[in-house]
């Protein structure tokens, strides 16, 4: 018979595999992103509410007060939503209910003096 050559079988190579690192590294990161989107979606609804209050002061602020009917029916509703303490809702309740003679009517005359210190005062109350 001829002679075949035959070749000897090499040893086993080990292959390195991170494949496990890698999963838990990608879990890990996964899990931090998850919490980093919590916690950025928390900040932003908990500034948008104080953003709203800045929005609504601001409205108020910049009131023209001399179109009486107008400023009577966006003075009552930005005052309801701006109270918050017991101050604040007590003086709100007061200039509201000062408010009403403005209101509902097709005339109305100027605001009263007693009036613009009641919002004078209600605005100097309130902390945004």
């Amino acid at each position: 018979m001829n002679e075949i050559e035959i070749h000897d079988i090499k040893k086993l190579v080990e292959i390195p595999d991170f494949s496990l690192y890698i999963y838990f590294t990608l879990w890990i990161l996964g899990v931090i992103l998850f919490f980093i989107f919590i916690f950025l979606l928390y900040k932003y609804f908990k500034y948008r509410k104080k953003d709203k209050r800045k929005h609504y002061y601001k409205t108020l602020k910049e009131l023209d007060l001399n179109d009486s009917k107008n400023s009577a029916y966006v003075i009552t509703k930005y005052a309801r939503l701006l109270a918050i303490s017991p101050r604040d809702k007590k003086l709100s309740d007061e200039l509201i209910e000062e408010l009403e003679s403005f209101k509902y009517k097709k005339e109305v005359a100027p605001l009263s003096d007693e009036v613009k210190i009641l919002f004078g005062r209600f605005m100097d109350n309130v902390d945004v």
